[in-house]
């Protein structure tokens, strides 16, 4: 069974052009060099286990309104729109639950990249989040 980084990790750089660094000591997925879409978040300023991701405008708070135990506005680019999801605690597991991860990367990756990447990406067929 695969951990929920190397999930993580496994649907992020399915997308084109992505690449993967560290940033402020997290896994951080990018379009090309940037913009970033995607940071894990291993207890970074909580006791959470998370990741954070660039979202579409009013989605925030729509996937928070579903589910506050499970998603969450981040520290510091939360005020941009960003959305917090826990890869730990209740619920944070099966298949529909990375099929909500999976719509959130690849949302978060359509929110930053630029218009033929996104075009390149409606022509190839999506990851399996499992």
């Amino acid at each position: 069974m695969m951990s929920p980084l190397d999930r993580l990790r496994a649907l992020c750089t399915a997308l084109p052009d992505v690449t993967e660094r560290v940033s402020h000591g997290e896994p951080a997925w990018f379009v090309r060099r940037s913009p970033q879409f995607a940071t894990f978040a291993d207890h970074h300023h909580d006791d959470r286990v998370a990741f954070w991701a660039a979202a579409p405008a009013g989605a925030q708070q729509d996937w928070i309104e579903r589910d506050p135990d499970r998603f969450f506005r981040p520290p510091y680019v939360g005020t941009r729109g960003w959305i917090g999801v826990r890869l730990d605690g209740p619920g944070a597991t099966g298949d529909a639950f990375w099929d909500d991860v999976a719509d959130i990367v690849e949302d978060a990756y359509r929110t930053v990249a630029p218009k033929t990447l996104v075009a390149r990406l409606d022509a190839e067929p999506g990851p399996d989040p499992r």
